[in-house]
């Protein structure tokens, strides 16, 4: 990277900007993970009369399920990487700011890194590593 020329308030505009829209990606998120099962859990069973806990899940709760498994990496790897360029960005202007176009590079490279994502956790311990 040879030459800087950034406007340190346009950068806070954009990032202010990016934040409120990761904020409702975020929240958005949140909502899945508890109404996914909860419509699961009322989309019934494929036992006559079955009741909510009968343990056999209906082609509702089944497709859903698999619906949710298959995106939640890519729900959580969207977050992690808003999340890791929204700072990065922040980081790099200031460093800009103060003169320190070194750490601004290494800020802007560290922000560009493969988030890495662990579903192997329960309970809402599972993220980004």
């Amino acid at each position: 990277m040879t030459a800087w020329d950034i406007s340190p308030s346009g950068v806070k505009g954009v990032l202010t900007n990016t934040a409120t829209a990761a904020e409702g990606l975020s929240n958005t998120g949140k909502a899945l993970e508890k109404t996914v099962p909860s419509a699961a859990s009322s989309a019934g069973t494929i036992e006559q009369g079955g009741v909510e806990k009968s343990g056999t899940q209906g082609p509702v709760a089944a497709a859903l399920g698999e619906f949710f498994n298959a995106y939640q990496k890519d729900l959580m790897y969207v977050a992690e990487r808003t999340s890791n360029s929204i700072n990065g960005a922040a980081a790099a202007t200031n460093y800009y700011v103060t003169g320190d176009l070194e750490m601004a590079a290494q800020a802007q490279q560290e922000a560009l890194k493969e988030p890495k994502i662990d579903l192997s956790g329960a309970g809402g311990k599972q993220g980004a590593k």
